[in-house]
């Protein structure tokens, strides 16, 4: 009995066991500059400060619109931050994604905290402030249990949402290649989880309505998911949205509701470009993960590309916990 438990407790804590990570988002939601803006960070960090007993959070780092992200993280963690989660610092990074190897408030906290321990890193934005502290403390790949990111895809497949009505393009790796690369050729273990893994996630208004009449946060971001549920109808035929980077932080959280390839070959082709919303652009960029790039790749990721039953439910109910749901 005893060496029953004994395996019982080392597979738990194996599956389980607490991750320390540090979150680097474009967190747009309700970017006046142009609304609406993408609200999966969002929906990502408040489904993480639910999930404490999972991940905890040592600190926040903004990629692009930093001022606004710093501001906007900072108010959700008064919303919805429990204890000492209320105290997860907030940093400003890069602002628009197209400085890598410049130092800023975000790069000097994250190398100072992989000085001090290892860490993995959940990349849901462009990764211009990791490259960053890798390209100028590249002793720190060393300190990185790994770097999950919402980004990538298998060749020949289509960003395209919805009911298949326009292309769209791969906005985390193509608004900073060579940031990516940097990272990459750091020798991290680097995780992909994009497009191909998220779309069998879809929130409709009725999927979030209980936050319509919750508290002050609450209502804050629902005012600003039903207008980019309403662009989604538009734009993709749908009235709702795909939360795309909650899937890197399921990874994380509950691992078991993904399909992976492990340990597949990636690279970087330059290819016709097949989005809609790039204009008349002949060619761009892609990440691809193929075992057919076996002799030619020098980078091995692991791959989340389909995403079970049940997550979908599970991320749903995450974000009712702790609110009186009518």
């Amino acid at each position: 009995m005893k060496k029953i438990l004994l395996a019982f407790c080392l597979f738990s804590s194996c599956s389980f066991a607490q991750k320390r990570i540090w979150l680097d988002t474009d967190l747009m939601i309700g970017l006046p500059e142009r609304a609406p803006r993408e609200v999966d960070d969002a929906i990502t960090l408040m489904m993480a400060l639910q999930q404490a007993d999972k991940v905890q959070m040592v600190g926040i780092s903004i990629i692009t619109n930093a001022e606004y992200g710093y501001q906007t993280a900072k108010q959700f963690l008064n919303w919805y931050g429990n204890g000492d989660q209320k105290q997860i610092p907030v940093y400003r990074g890069s602002d628009k994604a197209n400085d890598l190897g410049l130092e800023n408030d975000a790069t000097r906290a994250l190398a100072a905290a992989l000085k001090k321990e290892k860490l993995t890193i959940l990349a849901i934005g462009p990764m211009t402030n990791v490259a960053t502290v890798l390209k100028n403390h590249p002793e720190l790949a060393a300190q990185i249990e790994e770097v999950v990111v919402c980004a990538g895809r298998t060749p020949g497949y289509s960003f395209k949402p919805g009911l298949e009505k326009i292309t769209v393009f791969d906005y985390n790796f193509e608004k900073d290649v060579e940031s990516f690369r940097v990272c990459l050729d750091a020798g991290v273990k680097f995780v992909f989880s994009g497009f191909e893994c998220s779309v069998y996630l879809f929130l409709g208004h009725t999927d979030y309505e209980f936050l319509k009449n919750g508290s002050e946060g609450d209502k804050w971001v629902y005012d600003k998911l039903r207008p980019w549920s309403l662009r989604g109808k538009q734009l993709f035929g749908n009235d709702g949205f795909i939360p795309y980077d909650v899937t890197p932080l399921g990874y994380l959280t509950h691992p078991q509701y993904f399909k992976y390839y492990e340990n597949i070959p990636a690279q970087i082709n330059i290819k016709p470009n097949d989005a809609t919303s790039l204009g008349t652009k002949v060619e761009k960029p892609f990440l691809e993960v193929s075992k057919d790039f076996e002799k030619t790749s020098k980078w091995r990721v692991v791959y989340a590309y389909k995403t079970l039953p049940g997550f979908e439910e599970l991320m749903i109910e995450s974000l009712k916990v702790g609110r009186k749901v009518p």
